[in-house]
């Protein structure tokens, strides 16, 4: 049998992708097949789909690190034909091949039942950006108490910012929507951020080892400079989520922020969180922390994922690009 898949392919050094007919493996040893019906577009889809060897080290291959779907062929005793199932992280999508392809095969680990009040598409929207920020969200209300300050996100209008701040407004939470990008003012009102702080702005002011504190707690999904100045901003005992290293892999700081202040960094990784943990986000998801997210996604195709990479790299991303499947 015979799938349609997003392939990428490294030619003379050079990495080209195509929509392309692959043979269909069967499913064995504990493993799951499901036939995907949405994917969704992440930074690390990206940098696979453009031949970064750091993510996807062999080629040619199927990007797609997120996956919901029905599953189609079980070799497994924990999942049947027709449980409707998410696969989030892990190697999908990175070595092994991922939700850009109609079908994909994966150990019954790395497989979660859809909660039912979830559809495909709202799984999709949410997807391992969506479990980034509500883990980042947990770590806030789960640490910090403090809501005298707004909660700063920098990166705000990307995947794991924007919902970040949708659910971060969603319970009660003032905050400060940090990003580049001077025409999403309105995008980022409509979302629930309540003041908008422009990247160039907050980059140009004095960098001190301890600042007066601004903010009473952060998510951080850039990295570099921007982490760097955020740290001594913070309140006394607050927490800063650090989940992403687009704008540097490096921060500048003392210690001061953590000794005086007794202020935590805490690192948020989803991809590779156990099973267990990515089970109890997505019950979260479709209970109390449901959102409408029909404002901040946009809908795309095998055959238009090439213009969609390459907004996502030069930082064009606005909210969430959902891959559909389906006809």
């Amino acid at each position: 049998m015979k799938y349609s898949a997003y392939y990428v392919e490294e030619i003379n050094g050079s990495f080209a992708a195509s929509v392309k007919k692959l043979d269909l493996n069967r499913p064995e040893n504990e493993f799951v097949q499901i036939k995907v019906s949405h994917s969704s577009l992440n930074y690390k889809d990206a940098l696979s789909a453009s031949g970064n060897k750091g993510v996807t080290r062999q080629y040619p291959f199927v990007p797609g690190i997120d996956a919901v779907g029905t599953v189609n062929e079980s070799a497994s005793n924990k999942f049947s034909e027709g449980d409707e199932v998410i696969v989030t992280g892990y190697d999908m999508g990175m070595n092994t091949p991922g939700g850009f392809g109609e079908y994909i095969c994966v150990p019954e680990s790395w497989v979660v039942n859809k909660p039912k009040n979830l559809s495909p598409l709202e799984v999709m929207s949410i997807g391992t950006a969506g479990l980034t920020a509500a883990a980042s969200v947990l770590k806030i209300t789960q640490s910090s108490s403090l809501d005298e300050l707004s909660t700063l996100v920098s990166g705000a209008t990307g995947g794991v910012g924007s919902i970040s701040v949708m659910l971060l407004s969603k319970l009660g939470f003032e905050v400060t929507a940090l990003t580049g990008k001077s025409s999403s003012e309105n995008f980022l009102t409509n979302i629930g951020a309540t003041h908008i702080l422009m990247r160039d702005e907050y980059l140009d002011t004095p960098n001190k080892a301890m600042n007066r504190p601004l903010y009473s707690n952060a998510i951080d999904t850039v990295g570099g400079d921007i982490l760097s100045k955020m740290l001594p901003q913070i309140h006394p005992h607050g927490v800063v989520a650090c989940c992403g290293n687009v704008a540097g892999i490096e921060i500048n700081t003392t210690v001061f922020p953590f000794i005086l202040r007794g202020i935590s960094l805490c690192g948020i990784d989803s991809a590779e969180a156990p099973i267990e943990f990515k089970s109890h986000l997505w019950q979260k998801f479709s209970d109390e922390w449901k959102l409408d997210l029909s404002s901040i996604i946009k809908l795309t195709t095998k055959d238009n994922l090439n213009e969609e990479i390459q907004l996502i790299l030069k930082g064009g991303q606005q909210g969430r690009v959902v891959l559909t499947h389906e006809e």
